[in-house]
């Protein structure tokens, strides 16, 4: 009898537990759905597929369970959004609330000095210290006007190489060099004795530090042992930090010996950094502080805009009567014959902004922007993101969105010109709505981008003024397919038959 009321008891526990949880679950949010998991372990589906297929992954996911999913990476949940007008809400109307950084991994924290980089900071006052210098200093639009001879110099450095090279030109390798030349004298000076030697040294080491992190991914899971197993990896990833230290930390150091008082003196980001204090700490920047700020200047205006003036002229050489059409309006508008187009004639382009702003739509060189973070549990499209999970943004899937793009996998330039032939005003920085996010949106929108719309159309008119753009084999089509490196670049590089003008 007593065990007949001890198993009744018990029985009629759990369906009081279940029930009450029942009737819980249903009246609070839920969390993000999301396939299996298996605690430590994650998701099972990325023991069998690389962190490279996580796109196509999540595409499918967002087919089965809507615009937020949730997945677990290794003991990390991490949610990715897939609706614009869900990432309106969050990177916008709680902007706040979603503007922290994930704690980095082990191997970050060495490049990022511990998170005391722009990118990687978390929301406060140190992040904000950081973010005010370069916004209100180097991305000040008179310090941007004060490199238009910077912008002129490297421009002219790369109409020669494509000039040499322009049977069969190899594009993204000139581009690539271009723009991390240009960024070089933005963060060192125009008056730093940087030559070619150099440049490429420095170029070199940055590329190494981008294009190996693969390698080392396998070091940020259980990093005390792996200090042990990896020892030797351990070494390699330390050893390419000083061999960054070394190259960077002299031209640094230079800035201190620069006369300011000389006529060609500007200003570059080392500059603002050396007078920098830290607030909360009174302190100035260490060395490997500076370091990592200086790097972050180079790799994040070099591979993006290198690879979206690829895909632009990409989709100019596959659609030869866009490219004829911004030669007719730079026509239009150039009076002086000088050789190059100012950078005062840009204004008055409203076809090449179209372009722009198509090719960063179309193409955008990261599909995903960098992981954001919750400061406090946060209720989202009816579902509930825990305080300090990982949040993701699907770039690529807003910009491609049908119900906003009609086409959206067609390249028109038109979608951003007026019937009378003006721009259309369109808001690149999402403010008022979500239509494409290639910088980001809110708080952690690259404070840069103002300045790479510049850049991007600086150069695509001088390109097609310069020359005509024309595929090496007219049999052969240009190949969009796209691969996944640091930044989503074509999986086959541009190869372009370049024809001097006759002005």
């Amino acid at each position: 009898m007593e065990v007949i009321i001890i198993i009744t008891t018990i029985t009629l526990l759990l369906i009081s537990f279940f029930f009450l949880k029942f009737i819980t679950r249903r009246r609070n949010p839920t969390l993000p759905p999301g396939p299996f998991a298996l605690p430590i372990i994650g998701n099972l589906l990325f023991i069998r597929k690389s962190f490279s297929q996580l796109e196509p992954i999540l595409r499918n996911l967002h087919a089965n369970y809507g615009p937020l999913v949730s997945l677990h990476l290794g003991s990390r949940r991490a949610v990715f959004i897939a609706d614009r007008v869900l990432a309106h809400q969050a990177l916008v109307q709680n902007g706040a609330v979603f503007a922290d950084r994930p704690p980095a991994l082990p191997t970050a924290k060495i490049f990022n000095s511990n998170q005391h980089s722009i990118s990687s900071a978390r929301y406060g006052s140190t992040w904000r210290l950081l973010r005010r210098n370069i916004s209100s200093e180097i991305l000040h639009p008179s310090r941007v006007k004060c490199y238009s001879r910077a912008r002129k110099w490297v421009l002219d450095i790369l109409l020669k190489r494509l000039e040499l090279d322009s049977q069969n030109a190899a594009v993204l390798a000139h581009f690539q060099y271009a723009m991390f030349c240009l960024l070089v004298l933005m963060c060192f000076g125009v008056n730093n004795k940087i030559d070619e030697t150099k440049i490429k040294e420095i170029e070199n080491v940055q590329r190494r530090s981008l294009l190996t992190f693969s390698r080392f991914n396998i070091l940020n899971v259980f990093p005390r042992l792996t200090k042990i197993v990896f020892r030797k990896r351990w070494e390699e990833l330390l050893k390419l930090r000083q061999e960054q230290t070394q190259i960077l930390l002299p031209l640094i150091n230079s800035r201190n010996k620069v006369d300011d008082d000389d006529d060609d003196f500007v200003v570059c980001y080392v500059d603002t950094l050396l007078g920098l204090e830290l607030g909360e700490e009174m302190r100035k920047l260490d060395s490997d502080e500076m370091v990592s700020l200086c790097s972050e200047f180079l790799n994040a205006g070099t591979d993006t805009t290198s690879t979206a003036l690829q895909w632009i002229m990409a989709n100019l050489v596959k659609y030869p009567k866009i490219q004829h059409k911004i030669y007719d309006e730079i026509k239009g508008v150039v009076t002086a014959k000088t050789g190059v187009i100012e950078e005062e004639d840009l204004e008055k382009m409203s076809y090449l902004k179209g372009v722009i702003l198509e090719g960063l739509r179309r193409h955008p060189p990261a599909h995903f922007v960098l992981p954001h973070a919750v400061s406090e549990d946060v209720v989202l499209g009816g579902h509930l993101v825990p305080k300090n999970g990982s949040v993701n943004f699907m770039v690529a899937e807003m910009g491609w969105d049908p119900k906003v793009w009609e086409d959206p996998m067609e390249f028109k330039p038109e979608r951003f010109i007026n019937g009378d032939g003006s721009k259309v005003e369109f808001d690149v920085s999402g403010n008022r709505e979500i239509k494409m996010m290639p910088f980001g949106v809110g708080r952690r929108i690259c404070p840069a981008h103002a300045l790479a719309m510049l850049h991007l159309e600086y150069f695509v008119a001088n390109l097609v003024w310069k020359f005509e753009w024309n595929k090496v084999n007219d049999v052969d089509d240009v190949d969009l397919s796209e691969v996944q490196e640091f930044t989503v670049v074509m999986k086959n590089p541009l190869h372009a038959c370049l024809t001097l003008r006759k002005h």
